[in-house]
């Protein structure tokens, strides 16, 4: 396994020309082009690591190489390839396409990067639909994703753009969470909502990810854990992360019984150098909920009476809370595991 593979690396959306599993998706959005009256804003949801960034990427590279859907090759289409020797390609990959803003966190002056999109970054759209395309076609605006907008500020300085948007001009926002999203946004924008990859498809972009020389058998282990997201079968394709998530569903199968000495352990691992156990720690924490939510939900339904929904509800946000805490403020990781367990021990037992 070479280093790319051992730390669970891929290529960053916008060099990623290829994307698996949403033929579909590629479909609506080129009927819409073709049509004459495409929207002028997309709302990209659905979980993360499931290719939504890559899908906005490649829709902006193709509607800045090809400007006129009433000609070739967007006339004949039937999905979102282009020639990777087309200058779009390069220059979208580089991000110097003039035409092409991108609104993703940036580095503060500490270095570091920030927590959310500014709304200084977000006031950029003004210059940038103010002028003319540099091509005379299409200026696009990505912002992944809209969840890390400043709010109010930065979406309502968004929200503004999107009321009053100038010709030609087409914003993508990727959100791992729409749901969340400013009601007024959400409602100009069409929404174009990816679903969970298949397990081949996963397997697939992970391995196209990683080379050819990549583990299969490995990342197949890796997929088949990863919920459908690519990003999260990188993570467990590398390294000892695998084995970090089979240990943490072995543990939450034994809820609500806790074992102090298999959380110090974990909570070691989790302080360890591997900047990824964290993530790995968490999204298992967070499908394990995610399936308790909805077993909760169905047994509501059929019961027509009050459960422990809103309980499960409130340790979901109260977990995301303090991990945002200690990824933001770099705390040390046992005194959430321990936090997490207990939280999750109580839910159980409910």
């Amino acid at each position: 396994m070479n280093s790319a593979e051992e730390d669970g690396e891929a290529p960053p959306p916008r060099q990623t020309t290829v994307l698996f599993g949403h033929a579909a998706a590629e479909r609506e959005f080129l009927d819409a082009y073709r049509s004459g009256r495409i929207p002028h804003a997309w709302l990209i949801g659905g979980e993360m690591g499931i290719g939504k960034a890559t899908l906005a990427y490649r829709i902006a590279r193709f509607i800045l190489a090809s400007p006129d859907p009433t000609r070739r090759p967007a006339s004949e289409a039937t999905t979102l390839d282009i020639d990777p020797a087309h200058p779009a390609v390069r220059r979208v990959a580089v991000n110097a396409h003039s035409d092409l803003l991108v609104l993703e966190r940036s580095e503060g002056d500490s270095g570091k990067l920030r927590t959310v999109i500014t709304v200084d970054q977000v006031r950029r759209l003004t210059s940038f639909f103010g002028s003319t395309a540099g091509e005379g076609g299409w200026r696009v605006c990505i912002v992944d994703s809209a969840d890390e907008l400043k709010f109010p500020e930065g979406s309502n300085a968004l929200l503004k753009m999107l009321e009053e948007p100038p010709a030609h001009a087409l914003f993508l926002l990727v959100s791992h969470a729409p749901g969340r999203l400013l009601p007024t946004i959400r409602s100009r924008c069409r929404k174009l909502n990816l679903k969970p990859l298949a397990m081949e498809d996963v397997v697939g972009a992970a391995t196209a990810a990683l080379g050819l020389q990549a583990d299969r058998p490995r990342i197949e282990q890796a997929a088949q854990a990863a919920g459908g997201s690519v990003a999260r079968a990188l993570v467990l394709a590398g390294g000892p992360r695998l084995e970090l998530h089979q240990r943490v569903i072995a543990m939450l199968a034994d809820l609500p019984a806790t074992d102090p000495t298999a959380l110090h352990a974990l909570g070691d691992r989790l302080d360890g150098s591997d900047r990824d156990a964290l993530s790995v720690f968490l999204d298992a924490v967070r499908n394990w909920l995610s399936r308790r939510l909805d077993l909760q939900q169905v047994a509501e339904a059929q019961r027509h009476a009050a459960s422990s929904l809103a309980r499960v509800a409130d340790v979901w946000d109260r977990l995301n809370r303090q991990a945002r805490d200690v990824e933001t403020y770099n705390l040390d990781r046992k005194p959430l595991v321990f936090a997490v367990f207990g939280l999750l021990a109580e839910a159980a037992r409910g």
